[in-house]
């Protein structure tokens, strides 16, 4: 089976159609062979979306690895922020706009290699990130964020502890402002805002 984080042109498609209730709405995603979570919402994802405060989020929203693109999708259904899904999976960006759609949602989706084809600056990155991807990779990520978060943007994300929760959020701390902002059945909810931007704009004062 192909992995979720790279393009596999072998793999045979099979897209099905599930149903997901989100804050008791509902929701309809395409998904397929390949992606991420492909028969129906991950624990981790429906945490994340859960803790998130709709009421916070504005602005400028980048979905990083947005999969078939339900965090994204929700966010743009609850908020008026301006949404960006990107991921390097190319049957998962096809299916995140095609959710869209679906969903009566406008995102822009992007297919990039990280940061690649990012050419902007957000409030918030939000994401289930790729641990399997491993640790070299994922470090490249979640830090190389912070060069594409405004000042005091935020970086928030879920990982289990199982995958190294608690010391990647020790890791965190070395380049953000870090916060367990929840806890739930294992899965860990991390914030970390980008704000040694707005030190050093006090310091030049």
């Amino acid at each position: 089976m192909g992995h979720y984080f790279i393009n596999d042109d072998n793999l045979k498609s099979n897209i099905n159609e599930i149903e997901v209730m989100i804050k008791n709405k509902k929701y309809v995603f395409r998904t397929d062979s390949g992606v991420f979570s492909k028969k129906g919402l991950d624990f981790g994802t429906r945490t994340l979306l859960e803790t998130l405060d709709l009421n916070n989020l504005k602005g400028d929203i980048l979905d990083f690895g947005c999969g078939y693109g339900p965090i994204g999708i929700f966010i743009k259904d609850n908020t008026n922020a301006i949404v960006d899904m990107v991921d390097i999976n190319k049957r998962s960006a096809s299916l995140a706009m095609a959710n869209a759609t679906l969903n009566k949602v406008a995102v822009k989706v992007i297919v990039s290699d990280t940061y690649n084809f990012i050419d902007k600056k957000y409030d918030f990155i939000i994401s289930n990130p790729p641990i399997r991807v491993g640790k070299e990779k994922l470090y490249q990520i979640l830090f190389g964020a912070k060069d594409y978060l405004k000042p005091a943007g935020e970086l928030w994300i879920v990982v289990n502890k199982n995958q190294g929760a608690k010391s990647l959020a020790v890791d965190l701390e070395k380049s953000y402002t870090v916060s367990i902002v929840n806890k739930h059945k294992g899965f860990y909810i991390i914030r970390a805002i980008n704000n040694w931007q707005v030190a050093f704009n006090l310091l030049k004062l």
